[in-house]
């Protein structure tokens, strides 16, 4: 498996698990932070949610899947030293963005549309500079991974659950004016999504 295996082995382990960590602690505040295909909220919303769900889980196993099994996984190579030392820093990236939006959010952290619980405006920490540095996280963990353990599945469901991810982003975008209103709409002129 060698080095980068054994590294990007580490990151994506602690990615979920400090992911998981954040949901429990949340729940034990009365926090419900997976709202993802729960509750009122347009089809179309509903729907990109349910995909989403699906696809976040089949990522999570297929990764692992994919560096258990790298070598007998059918249409899978190994890249150069470059490219998997590249991934490994491009996962190691994306789990940095992923924990700095998990601390800067605090109990405001919620994944998917939820009208019935509210939260604080974050614009402090790493939403400095992202409107969505958990995404990007998620984003730079799949294709770190993909780099390192190169496979036609792993990139296609990569490819797939990042144009979901995008399209999450955008029924958000549309949601939260209604939250926050002016408020949001000034943060989303100033800052990149």
């Amino acid at each position: 498996m060698g080095v980068s295996g054994t590294l990007l082995i580490v990151v994506v382990t602690l990615f979920y698990l400090f992911y998981f960590i954040k949901q429990m602690l949340l729940k034990r505040k009365g926090i419900v932070t997976n709202r993802l295909n729960r509750g009122n909220k347009p089809l179309r919303t509903y729907r990109i949610e349910r995909v989403l769900s699906l696809l976040t889980v089949l990522m999570f196993i297929l990764q692992y899947v994919s560096i258990v099994y790298a070598g007998d996984m059918p249409w899978a190579w190994f890249p150069s030293v470059y490219i998997s030392v590249s991934g490994v820093v491009l996962a190691l990236t994306g789990f940095i963005f992923f924990l700095s939006a998990l601390v800067t959010m605090k109990d405001s952290w919620r994944a998917g549309i939820d009208t019935t619980q509210r939260t604080m405006m974050v614009t402090g920490g790493i939403y400095r500079y992202s409107r969505n540095p958990a995404f990007v996280g998620f984003d730079l963990l799949y294709v770190g991974t993909c780099m390192v353990f190169p496979n036609v599945f792993l990139i296609i469901f990569t490819l797939c659950t990042i144009y979901c991810f995008h399209l999450q982003i955008l029924e958000e975008e549309k949601f939260l004016p209604s939250v926050f209103g002016k408020e949001y709409e000034c943060y989303k002129n100033k800052i990149r999504r």
